[in-house]
């Protein structure tokens, strides 16, 4: 019996969730909601969700390694990796497919245990690289047909906590990262 609750995860998805090591995430659109806000003195502005925050650390404390790939350059992003104790963060990287490549060796993981979740076109090159990959309700037909999950939560409002909790029920950890809470 499946321990998935999704109706719309299938036994591929969780089969290849299961032997994920390391997950790789998109911000813009994925620990975000897409949108950018840059003020008038040149500042940018992001809004991350709580609820993302805790998955991340929660799949961390169960053994994945966590990554940040990003095409864009932002203070922001290095600010809120380093609130989450992500080390492994790749921004400017135009060529995603170079920048994954690069987390695979600095992780010691081959593609074969590594997910992704993105949500646009130029994150294809990685997305059908990975294991595991995932997507958004939002992001481009071409994209969401070309993974294995796409959340029923939104990129910025709960994406990225639910690919975790997917990852840490397919791998039958999700109760023991649950316990710590419930003592």
């Amino acid at each position: 019996m499946s321990t998935i609750t999704n109706p719309v995860a299938t036994a591929e998805a969780e089969e290849r969730a299961r032997a994920v090591k390391l997950m790789v995430f998109d911000v813009d659109g994925i620990l975000t909601d897409g949108r950018l806000y840059l003020t008038d003195s040149g500042e940018e502005m992001k809004a991350f969700h709580t609820l993302d925050g805790q998955g991340l650390k929660m799949l961390r404390d169960s053994g994945v390694e966590i990554a940040i790939l990003t095409a864009r350059q932002s203070r922001v992003v290095a600010r809120r990796a380093a609130e989450l104790g992500i080390t492994h963060l790749r921004q400017g990287a135009a060529d995603k497919r170079a920048g994954f490549a690069e987390l695979l060796a600095e992780c010691n993981v081959q593609a074969g245990n590594a997910g992704y979740i993105g949500d646009d076109l130029v994150d294809l090159p990685v997305l059908i690289r990975s294991a595991f990959s995932a997507s958004v309700p939002e992001a481009p037909e071409a994209v969401r047909s070309r993974v294995h999950y796409v959340t029923h939560a939104a990129g910025g409002h709960g994406a990225a906590r639910e690919v975790c909790e997917f990852i840490l029920r397919a791998q039958g950890r999700f109760e023991q990262a649950l316990a710590r809470y419930l003592e």
